[in-house]
Formats: C-alpha cells, sequence, structure tokens
C-alpha cells in the first residue's frame, strides 16, 4: 500500500477456531503517521484482525513487527509498553470508577510525573466535556461520552501506534462526527492509527489507506479516495 518504511508490517496473519478461518493470511504495512482503516460487512472478520495484532486470540502470523520490536513475541498486557495504544470495541470504561481515574488507569505503566500530567491535560484538550465531567462516574455517561473517555484512556500511555474497533458503533450521527474530528486530528499530530469500522464513510474520511476484508480475507486494498467510489466495495457490502 504506502512504500515508506512500515511503523507496523503484518504478514500472513490468520486466526481459526477449531476448523474455522476468521481471519486467513492478511499482510499489510502501517506507515509511520499513517492512518489505515479495515472495513468490512459484519462477521467478515475485522474484530478478529485487531484482537490477533494484539496477542488477545490463538493465532499464526509470518511476521509482526513494530518498528524494531518483533510483536509476535510480545504478550498482550505487554503490547502498552511498546508504544500501542488498543481502543476496544463496546469501550469497556470502569463504570464504577471517576472519569479523571478511568483516564489515569491509561497511564498505569508510566511513573506519575510532570510528562504524564500534562498527558491528562491532552485529554481534557481533545475531549473538554471529560474535564467538567472528571468527578462523574464512568457509568453514567452516555455511550459517546464513554467512547471519548475510551479513546482518552488509550492515548494516556502515550502510544506511537493506537489501534481502534469499531469507535462510531450505537452513536449518533453528530457523535460520530465528533469522533471522525478527533481521529483527523490525532492523524494531523503524526499518530500512526488503525481503525477497524464497518462504518465505511467515516473510515474514508479517517483514513488514509484502507483494507476491505471479506470473509476473513483482504479482498480490495487501495487509497480510500480509490476505495469509496469503487462498485466493487458495495457488492462486497451488499452483496449486490
Amino acid at each position: 500500500m504506502n512504500e515508506a518504511p512500515a511503523a507496523l508490517s503484518v504478514r500472513n496473519l490468520s486466526v481459526h477456531y477449531g476448523g474455522v478461518y476468521a481471519v486467513r493470511d492478511i499482510s499489510f504495512d502501517v506507515a509511520a503517521g499513517e492512518a489505515v482503516g479495515v472495513i468490512g460487512a459484519n462477521g467478515a472478520g475485522k474484530t478478529s484482525t485487531l484482537k490477533a495484532l494484539l496477542g488477545l486470540v490463538p493465532r499464526t502470523v509470518g511476521g509482526l513487527r513494530f518498528g524494531d520490536t518483533d510483536l509476535a513475541k510480545v504478550k498482550a498486557h505487554d503490547m502498552v509498553r511498546h508504544g500501542i495504544g488498543y481502543v476496544p470495541e463496546g469501550r469497556h470504561v470502569f463504570v464504577g470508577l471517576s472519569v479523571e481515574k478511568n483516564l489515569l488507569l491509561g497511564a498505569y505503566c508510566r511513573p506519575w510525573n510532570k510528562a504524564t500530567r500534562s498527558r491528562l491535560d491532552e485529554a481534557y484538550d481533545l475531549f473538554p466535556m471529560l474535564r467538567d465531567m472528571r468527578g462523574r462516574l464512568a457509568g453514567a455517561l452516555s455511550g459517546g461520552q464513554q467512547q471519548m473517555l475510551a479513546i482518552g484512556r488509550a492515548l494516556m500511555s502515550r502510544p506511537r501506534l493506537l489501534l481502534l474497533d469499531e469507535p462510531s458503533m450505537g452513536l449518533s450521527p453528530k457523535l460520530v462526527e465528533d469522533i471522525l474530528a478527533v481521529l483527523q486530528r490525532l492523524h494531523r499530530e503524526g499518530l500512526s492509527t488503525v481503525l477497524v469500522e464497518q462504518n465505511a464513510k467515516l473510515t474514508f474520511e479517517a483514513a488514509s489507506q484502507c483494507l476491505v476484508v471479506e470473509n476473513g480475507a483482504v479482498a480490495l486494498s487501495g487509497t480510500s479516495q480509490e476505495l469509496q467510489h469503487d462498485p466493487r466495495v458495495r457488492k462486497i457490502y451488499l452483496g449486490l
């Protein structure tokens, strides 16, 4: 896709449950500062791909590197220490803790110092409504507010690569636009991202490169500009 040196390199990634393949031989690169989208219909294998990158599901992989690190040898709970942030599907905020404590838990692997405090201020700058709600229990937030909290929490570890799984799920069109604006800002600031989404329109606007996944394999890949006008994308989504 992009011929620039890859920050993330994935080769022949597969996931199978019993004799059924959820993901089959997916390969792609994410260059430093690049936003890559992974789109497809429900059940296409998008979430399994993301979880396999993190080592959250059993996988086989020919190569998985992030910079100089061989991620195939890194445990899932150590990914954050190698500069990888994760926003899971369904948000999974700690509903019994305050907004601010949720954010601070995102920096659990970093010492509490001036740099970490400044990261908290940056999260509040990115999501001003969270500053106003810092003392409120996360469980009392709306779905959109919880999604912003989940993104802010992932950013607290100061990742170099952010993986997002269906951040627009269940959100109103206005909140989807808000999430898009945040993703575009992060892209402008040079953060590498992999965005897994069923919402193709959002992905084409947030990512410069895209993979279209069908039945666990890459059916199409290219720039967002190319793919958003490709009739094959409509066929994969709608079967038309």
